[in-house]
């Protein structure tokens, strides 16, 4: 859009700007009415007529986003009859939800002067789900040419499976891989490691399904997930039907067969595994050039930016932000006026710090009140710390009165953002210190979780290394000890389970690669290098603020149990 066309548009928003907040008070109090007295149709029918008008001046002034969550309310609208009984409460809910978010995007819109109608999404959804219609999905928004052909397999090296492999076990348990994968990112545990693991799956189900049409699925998720995890993006609903949508190609592998694989995955599917990368802000060289196949450049409005732009819509009002910054600023206005008159003086007087100390005490509780619990923190220290000035009758040194305007500052400075970024925790400061008793035996956990890391890396790199040297078994020297390392810093930290898993996958080692002689068993090794890896991203969800996923210990267990290694 040029220069002048913007100008033209904003010079409209602003001559109709008074009009629309008017019209959406006025749609607000006729449903309230109505939810008061649900006999009365004129107030019901009041309100649909202001939606209607809503829609029209947005029309006009070319807000598309405000345009669909209008014409989205009064299609919920007319589905609420007179006479409204309870059960239509949640109808009710939706709308004043609705409205709350149009007046809220309008100051976002006066603010910002942009229109991003995927930041509606989710309360579009809202409105179409209580009326039974479909969902939009994420990618309803963006065009994307889909008889355009891109070689997803080709952007990413992929080797297939060992002619030797029994397809149908392979499938099952790369299918079991991506089920517990799947569980967990339902439950929104362990985000980064069970993305991993689907990543693994993903790959291993590319492999298998080399040569035919699915594989191209396959390439394509692998491509997705690691563009989700290297970019930390969000695992919302969608997001998840989308991965319970595509295990149904991986259950038809284990219960049809290879026939299945010349079936290639649905235009639904692709599109917003495709609009995810879009999204997703990656550089990675196969995300671009899988964007440039389809003519697309990635988002501008990426992800990182629509995930804050909706938390802004959902939080306090700009006039409330705007109140609230201001009542702390007064507040802190007033202590630094304090600070700098004890600063001046030739012989302060102590009895000031109490005041001050009062001052900071008040303003630690606004800020819990607010959730901003580090800047509350920093406020009850320094509370404390000119309480005990007070009470001790001291006179503090230079640099101690500079640490507390220093706090002060701090929290100022982050108080200034409210108004623009609203209540989120990027206002707080950094996170508190721990317990020093926790912080000292997380330190040592750290360092055993870190060591058992690089001992199952070291372990599947010897073991890649002696396969590609022709089973030269020198190159297997290091993997026992390794292992045992692992197995005793696990017992350490009270990991029964995970060190009986890992005995068992030395059993295995010992027995399959060290002990035999020539080429080890293709299925053998493709099993243990699931156990390995279901090992490893345990492992690393013990580093985590969420609890260890103990699937993954059951999946390394059911590996090894497969192919005949039961733990003790």
């Amino acid at each position: 859009m040029s220069a002048t066309a913007v100008a033209a548009k904003t010079q409209a928003f602003d001559m109709v700007q008074i009009e629309i907040e008017t019209t959406i008070k006025q749609a607000e109090q006729n449903l309230i009415s109505f939810q008061e007295n649900r006999e009365s149709s004129e107030d019901l029918q009041n309100c649909i007529d202001y939606l209607n008008q809503l829609r029209g001046i947005f029309i006009l002034v070319e807000i598309q986003g405000a345009v669909i969550l209008c014409q989205e309310a009064v299609s919920l609208a007319n589905e609420v009859p007179i006479g409204a009984s309870d059960d239509k409460n949640s109808l009710l809910t939706s709308l004043n939800n609705a409205f709350f978010i149009l007046r809220r995007y309008v100051e976002y819109y006066r603010q910002y002067r942009q229109d991003h109608p995927e930041l509606l999404l989710p309360i579009i959804n809202e409105l179409r789900t209580a009326q039974h219609a479909k969902p939009f999905a994420d990618s309803h928004f963006i065009d994307i040419d889909l008889s355009r052909s891109v070689d997803y397999c080709g952007l990413i090296r992929v080797e297939a499976f060992d002619p030797g492999v029994d397809f149908e076990a392979r499938a099952r348990r790369l299918r079991h891989i991506y089920q517990v994968a799947l569980l967990g990112l339902l439950k929104d545990k362990n985000i980064e490691v069970n993305l991993k693991l689907l990543f693994h799956s993903a790959k291993g189900l590319a492999r298998l399904c080399k040569g035919g049409q699915l594989s191209g699925l396959w390439c394509l998720v692998v491509i997705v997930v690691q563009a989700m995890s290297d970019r930390r993006m969000e695992m919302n609903p969608n997001r998840k039907r989308l991965f319970m949508k595509i295990e149904k190609y991986a259950r038809e592998l284990v219960y049809v067969g290879k026939v299945v694989n010349s079936k290639s995955a649905p235009d639904s599917i692709r599109r917003e595994l495709i609009y995810i990368l879009y999204l997703s802000g990656s550089h990675n060289p196969e995300v671009i050039a899988l964007l440039d196949g389809y003519s697309l450049q990635p988002a501008e409005f990426n992800e990182q930016l629509l995930v804050e732009n909706r938390r802004r819509l959902l939080g306090p009002g700009a006039d409330v932000l705007r109140s609230l910054s201001g009542a702390l600023q007064e507040e802190l206005n007033y202590i630094k006026d304090k600070l700098d008159i004890i600063e001046r003086g030739i012989d302060p007087d102590v009895t000031d710090f109490s005041v001050i100390a009062s001052g900071m005490a008040r303003l630690s509780s606004t800020l819990s009140m607010l959730s901003l619990a580090t800047l509350a923190g920093v406020a009850s220290r320094q509370s404390s710390i000119l309480e005990g000035w007070a009470e001790a009758g001291k006179v503090p040194s230079e640099s101690e009165l500079i640490n507390v305007a220093n706090a002060v500052l701090n929290i100022e400075q982050s108080v200034k953002t409210l108004e623009t970024s609203g209540i989120v925790s990027d206002v707080d400061l950094a996170e508190a210190k721990e317990n020093e008793s926790l912080h000292y035996f997380r330190e040592a956990q750290i360092v055993l979780i870190g060591e058992a890391q690089s001992a199952i890396a070291l372990a599947k790199r010897s073991i890649t290394a002696y396969l590609e040297s022709g089973w030269d078994k020198l190159h297997l020297t290091a993997v026992e000890p390794a292992l045992d390392s692992v197995r005793g810093g696990m017992l350490m930290l009270g990991e029964v389970m995970l060190a009986k898993v890992i005995a068992a996958c030395m059993r295995c080692l010992h027995s399959e690669l060290i002990e035999r002689n020539g080429k080890p068993d293709s299925n053998i090794l493709e099993t243990m290098a699931d156990a390995l890896t279901s090992l490893e991203y345990y492992i690393e969800t013990m580093s985590g603020r969420d609890r260890p996923s103990q699937e993954l210990l059951v999946l390394a267990e059911e590996s090894l149990k497969s192919i005949g290694y039961s733990i003790a």
